[in-house]
């Protein structure tokens, strides 16, 4: 998979991933809104090009609260969301190319008010799945949130996805409609935030080709 072509699907008008990328938009919004004033601190899980978090950021009233990290390997995608950054004057969003499942990545950016793992649970192992979760309440902010996405064609993971959540000390919070075919939730965290445990990877990136999804 070009994941560098991939995103090229979000340019074209109505296509299923241009609407998901309004949504999360829509959702990052409304998490920055609600955030508690102060500074802010925001990860991203496979990153991509950042379209999501630095679209909103270039206009948003908080952006000069957010200090951000962008974690994404594919250094083609890295470079687009390094200049995207730059262009819109957000210097204080870090965009980095390395393995984002490896939790040594956020070691001085945790704990985060606004974790992003959009793009990442259709593409690995449930069992994986499960285990990034496990994990969140090391990422997360007492009182921040998750954004995730998953596709919801079978077997549809979404509910597995939010029960496991829900273990770890999450209140869902918003989630896509079922009907959609890509599900899109928000997660809130109401549990007592966990010292990071690093060197340890959270998840193999396979990719839903692969996974044949």
């Amino acid at each position: 998979m070009d994941w560098r072509v991939w995103h090229d699907r979000y340019d074209t008008p109505g296509s299923r991933m241009a609407q998901r990328l309004q949504v999360v938009q829509r959702q990052i919004r409304t998490a920055l809104d609600s955030s508690p004033s102060g500074a802010l601190q925001i990860i991203s899980l496979c990153a991509g090009q950042g379209r999501d978090l630095l679209e909103v950021l270039a206009n948003h009233p908080r952006r000069n609260d957010v200090r951000a990290r962008l974690v994404e390997l594919d250094e083609r995608n890295t470079a687009f969301a390094e200049q995207s950054a730059r262009a819109s004057g957000l210097h204080q969003v870090e965009v980095v190319t390395a393995d984002a499942s490896l939790t040594d990545q956020y070691r001085d950016m945790v704990p985060a008010h606004l974790v992003l793992i959009c793009g990442v649970f259709g593409n690995i192992t449930d069992e994986d799945i499960e285990r990034t979760i496990d994990v969140c309440p090391q990422l997360c902010a007492t009182g921040g949130s998750v954004i995730w996405t998953r596709h919801r064609r079978a077997p549809d993971r979404v509910p597995l996805i939010c029960e496991r959540f829900e273990a770890r000390g999450f209140d869902l919070q918003w989630l896509s409609d079922h009907g959609t075919e890509l599900g899109v939730g928000v997660h809130r965290f109401f549990g007592e935030h966990q010292p990071l445990a690093t060197g340890r990877h959270m998840f193999k990136f396979v990719g839903y080709d692969k996974l044949g999804l």
